[in-house]
């Protein structure tokens, strides 16, 4: 199944991550995107989405500098951009994968793309991995370790229907019975043609 190679990447991505565990080091992407493309660009989208989980932990630090918060700011704003650009990256593997599957005339549209999906299980699989942390925290008290222990169980067990849908609707796809239709993310705050902030500084 898709769910059980992009679980196993997503993985491999935290826990490397947090071997240095610094916004700032350096990324390596361990696939080659020529040889294997679908896990150099799950790879690549779950590391943004780790380096930005970590950049919304300092932001929030109520002594942080406000110059550094606002650079700070430019890099989250940077990152949403990279983050949204790696999803259309993933739908457009999908749609050149599905390209020549005969689309039933009966066949309807899923709610969200296959790609945004894997943008959620993503974010799922790092909130598993600090939840677990929290559940076992050794300088936690046991009350705290027993709460984060039952939301724990809840993201596990969320991670499973969420694979299976995203499973199940790749299924659909490649039969025909779903068919992909991706609208691109047009974000007006950052162009500043369309942010009248930004188009009032040219």
């Amino acid at each position: 199944m898709f769910t059980s190679k992009a679980n196993k990447i997503f993985q491999d991505v935290i826990e490397k991550y947090h071997v240095i565990n610094t916004v700032d080091q350096p990324f390596i992407n361990v696939y080659n995107k020529d040889t294997n493309l679908l896990e150099h660009l799950l790879y690549r989208k779950c590391w943004i989405d780790t380096v930005q989980w970590h950049y919304e932990d300092i932001i929030r630090d109520p002594q942080i500098d406000p110059v550094a918060a606002l650079t700070l700011k430019r890099q989250i704003d940077a990152s949403n951009q990279d983050r949204t650009d790696m999803v259309e990256y993933i739908d457009s593997y999908f749609l050149e994968k599905y390209k020549d599957v005969t689309v039933k005339s009966d066949a309807t549209i899923n709610t969200e793309s296959p790609a945004w999906g894997v943008d959620r299980l993503s974010i799922l699989a790092l909130k598993v991995y600090h939840m677990n942390e929290e559940a076992t925290r050794t300088d936690a008290s046991d009350s705290h370790r027993a709460a984060c222990q039952t939301k724990l169980n809840v993201l596990l067990e969320q991670r499973v229907d969420l694979s299976t849908a995203i499973d199940t609707l790749l299924s659909d796809i490649e039969k025909g019975d779903k068919y992909m239709k991706v609208y691109k993310q047009m974000k007006m705050y950052n162009d500043d043609e369309l942010n009248p902030v930004l188009r009032s500084q040219k």
